[in-house]
């Protein structure tokens, strides 16, 4: 059944991209230092974060700081953690030209076409002329490039994403760690023989699933493949789609989700793996709290542990190579930049990164140490030390780089393929014929 509301969004999206193929633009988004008198007012951050997560909480805080030394400032927090709602709410305030002082966004072509209207403020500028741009980590500003190298979004987090499990589980099937990708299906089956769910996942929200999708091209061709395929100049009829497509296929032959996945949410993912049911669980350093500390189930603590992506033979990119993402970023209004959003951001982003750090998570900056909690396991320090050891290559979300007709599609058609609804050959007709209808609508 389609979703009327989702429908409505992306004519939106079209609608705002055909008119930045119009030009129509006359704000300077590259104007970082606005000059005149700083006067306090209301405004607003237009967000796509858990309420009670950390970054929210420590941005209140800095606005509650600044506010008392300026009567009158207030930073309104228009908060929609559920990801697809917001990107409605997003697509929709763009359209009419109402967006907030502040918004979340990844770096996806709608961003861009954002970007390319004089909607968004040059985040490089801007973090230059705060003289803090140096101290952020060259992969976390990555991430929230668009593809021509412009960057338009801070980031407010560093995350790295492991494929943690349960050794216990591996071991009474008999299974060692993954060295490949290409080992993982037939781990699934030596894991089911034995009554065990070799792999949670998060089904509903759909992006989990999608992030197995990007793993293959991404040793297979490296980082390109993706910008290639979104823009039509790659297939996934291509060498490095096919190799996907067929894996993705596998996995689902060897039932390496758990049964009924596709229904079941984050938290009963998170459920199956932290009970002991299920050996494998693939998300980021942003669950150490529960995965790496004396929050997690002690029946299992003492046999959980995390490995990176696995490389495959030939591989394009190394073992260090690969989900390594900031979060979304947050983007400046440029039409409603102003002294007092200058000022502010200035005083809140000096500050934030100590703050954030001491609350244990990894820093988007490198000059603060996090703070790791009292309560912590080894695998928490473990998890950290790998931010010291990355190489230049990063994986790249899919959700953030397709036009949003194709990523709904892909989505969609991910999860046929893996029930065995469709075979690898019309999952590969579909989505093939779909980039082809959508991206010129972005890419040009």
């Amino acid at each position: 059944m389609k979703n009327p509301l989702r429908a409505a969004a992306v004519a939106a999206a079209t609608a705002l991209a055909l008119t930045a193929c119009g030009g129509g633009s006359s704000t300077n988004s590259s104007d970082v230092s606005p000059t005149g008198e700083i006067k306090p007012h209301e405004i607003s951050w237009l967000l796509s974060r858990p309420a009670d997560g950390a970054v929210i909480n420590i941005m209140k805080k800095l606005a509650d700081e600044y506010a008392a030394d300026h009567p009158g400032f207030k930073l309104n927090l228009i908060t929609t953690p559920d990801r697809p709602s917001y990107i409605q709410k997003l697509e929709t305030l763009a359209a009419a030209n109402k967006l907030p002082e502040l918004f979340d966004t990844d770096a996806t072509p709608f961003a861009q076409q954002l970007a390319k209207q004089g909607k968004m403020l040059d985040a490089e500028k801007l973090l230059k002329s705060l003289d803090i741009y140096g101290n952020y980590r060259p992969g976390a500003l990555d991430y929230q490039r668009f593809d021509d190298g412009s960057l338009y979004m801070i980031p407010f987090q560093f995350e790295l994403e492991f494929m943690w499990y349960n050794k216990a589980l591996l071991a009474k099937a008999g299974v060692a760690v993954p060295k490949s990708l290409d080992d993982i299906p037939a781990m699934c089956t030596a894991l089911r023989s034995k009554g065990i769910t070799p792999i949670a996942i998060d089904g509903q929200d759909q992006w989990p699933l999608e992030r197995y999708v990007a793993y293959q091209p991404f040793r297979e061709a490296g980082p390109d493949f993706v910008q290639k395929l979104k823009k039509g100049d790659a297939k996934f009829s291509d060498a490095a789609g096919q190799k996907t497509v067929n894996w993705m296929a596998e996995l689902g032959k060897a039932k390496c989700f758990q049964d009924g996945f596709s229904a079941q949410g984050y938290s009963d993912a998170q459920n199956q793996f932290t009970s002991g049911q299920a050996a494998m669980y693939n998300i980021g350093t942003w669950e150490l709290p529960s995965l790496a500390t004396d929050k997690l189930n002690p029946a299992v603590r003492n046999d959980v542990d995390f490995f990176t992506l696995p490389t495959t033979a030939g591989s394009a990119t190394a073992a260090n190579e690969f989900v390594s993402p900031s979060g979304i970023g947050m983007a400046v209004n440029a039409k409603t930049y102003d002294p007092l959003v200058s000022d502010f951001l200035k005083f809140a982003l000096k500050k934030y990164p100590a703050q954030y750090a001491a609350t244990g998570a990894l820093s988007p900056t490198t000059d603060v140490q996090t703070t790791v909690p009292a309560n912590a396991t080894p695998l928490f320090q473990k998890a950290l030390d790998q931010a010291k050891d990355l190489g230049s290559k990063q994986a790249m979300p899919w959700d953030t780089q397709l036009d949003p007709t194709t990523n709904g599609r892909l989505q969609q058609e991910l999860v046929l393929l893996v029930q065995g609804e469709v075979t690898p050959q019309q999952f590969t007709e579909t989505l093939d014929s779909t980039i082809a209808q959508n991206a010129p609508k972005f890419f040009k």
